[in-house]
C-alpha cells in the first residue's frame, strides 16, 4: 500500500498565492516578519512588488490591510493565528470587521499541533474569536486542495475572510475535482453512513475519517461530514444529516466552546434537538510538545476521536 500523501495547510496557503496571483492582479501580501513560517515567502519571491513586511506589528499590519483593500487591493493578512485573532483582534474588529473591508486574513500555526512553541502559541480560541465578528467569513480547511480551494474563494469573495491554516503536514483526502465544487458555507460529506454523524473541521476531518474505520470494527455505521466553512455554516447539512442519524459528535483541534461544537449545537438546539457530544480542547490551555505526541495526548488523533466517541454511544 502506497504512504498516504501529507502537506502542511500553511504550505497550500503559501503556494496558492502564488498560483493566483497573475490571474489576480489586485492580490497583494502582508506578512508580519514570518514569511518564513507563514510560508507567504513563496509569493514573495515571486512577487516581491506586492508583498509588504510589516514587522512584529500585527495590528498595525491589520490597519494597514484594511487602507489597501479600500483603494481596490485585495490584501491577505498573515501570521500566526495567536496574532492574527489574539493580538491583533481590536484591529480586525473595528479597522476590518465593522466597515466590511475586503481584506483576507491568512491564520497559520492554529491549535495545539504548532507543538513546541507551547500554549502562549497554540490559539484554541480563534474561530471563536472570528465567529463572533459581524459579516466575518470563517474557514478552516482540512487538507491541500481544501486550502487551496478556500483562498480561491476567499479571492471571489467580496468582504473580510478568516483562513485557518495548520503547521504540521496532514493526510490529503480530498482530489483534485473538490475545487470545482467546494463553496463557501457548504459542507461536504466524506463517508456516508446511518448509526451517527461525526461533523469534523481542519486537521480533524482526517482523525474523524480513521475514527469511523475503526467503529466499523465495531459494527458502527459512522456518517462523516467536513465542515470547512465555520461560517456561514451550512444549516441544511448539517439538519439533513443529524436527522437521519439521530447521533451527532463535533471534532476540532480548538476550545469545545466557541468552535464548531458550538456551531453545530447553536442549529440543533433551535431547529431539531439532537443527542450530541463536542470533541475538541476541554477548557484548558495546550503545553509544549512534539505536535504528534500532544494530538494524541488530547485524543484528537484517529484512536482518541474513536475512544471519546465509543464513551458517548455507551453512556
Amino acid at each position: 500500500m502506497s504512504e498516504v500523501k501529507k502537506i502542511a495547510t500553511r504550505q497550500s496557503y503559501g503556494e496558492a498565492l502564488k498560483e493566483y496571483a497573475e490571474a489576480y492582479p489586485n492580490l497583494v501580501v502582508l506578512d508580519a516578519d514570518l514569511a518564513g513560517a507563514t510560508k507567504t515567502g513563496i509569493f514573495k519571491a515571486a512577487y516581491p512588488d506586492r508583498f509588504y513586511d510589516c514587522g512584529i506589528a500585527e495590528g498595525n499590519m491589520m490597519a494597514i490591510a484594511a487602507g489597501l483593500s479600500t483603494t481596490g487591493l485585495i490584501p491577505f493578512a498573515s501570521t500566526f493565528a495567536m496574532f492574527a485573532a489574539g493580538r491583533a483582534y481590536e484591529q480586525v474588529r473595528n479597522s476590518i470587521g465593522y466597515p466590511h473591508l475586503n481584506v483576507k486574513i491568512g491564520a497559520t500555526h492554529a491549535g495545539i499541533s504548532v507543538g513546541e512553541d507551547g500554549a502562549s502559541h497554540q490559539c484554541l480560541e480563534d474561530l471563536a474569536l472570528m465567529r463572533e465578528i459581524p459579516g466575518m467569513v470563517v474557514m478552516n480547511p482540512a487538507d491541500d486542495v481544501e486550502a487551496r480551494a478556500a483562498v480561491k474563494a476567499a479571492l471571489d469573495y467580496v468582504g473580510p475572510v478568516y483562513i485557518r491554516f495548520g503547521r504540521m503536514a496532514v493526510p490529503v483526502i480530498n482530489d483534485e475535482s473538490y475545487k470545482k465544487s467546494f463553496r463557501i458555507g457548504k459542507g461536504q460529506v466524506v463517508k456516508e453512513g446511518r448509526d451517527l454523524t461525526i461533523f469534523a473541521t481542519g486537521i480533524e476531518v482526517a482523525a474523524a475519517i480513521d475514527a469511523a474505520k475503526a467503529l466499523a470494527s465495531d459494527g458502527i455505521d459512522a456518517e462523516v461530514v467536513n465542515i470547512c466553512t465555520i461560517k456561514p455554516i451550512d444549516e441544511e447539512l448539517i439538519l439533513a444529516s443529524a436527522k437521519k442519524t439521530g447521533k451527532v459528535v463535533t471534532v476540532e483541534e480548538h476550545s469545545v466552546i466557541g468552535g464548531l461544537g458550538s456551531a453545530v449545537a447553536e442549529v440543533l438546539s433551535e431547529k431539531a434537538p439532537t443527542l450530541m457530544k463536542r470533541i475538541g480542547v476541554y477548557d484548558r490551555f495546550g503545553e509544549s510538545g512534539p505536535a504528534a505526541e500532544l494530538i494524541h495526548k488530547y485524543e484528537l488523533d484517529g484512536e482518541g476521536v474513536y475512544k471519546q466517541i465509543k464513551a458517548f454511544l455507551n453512556r
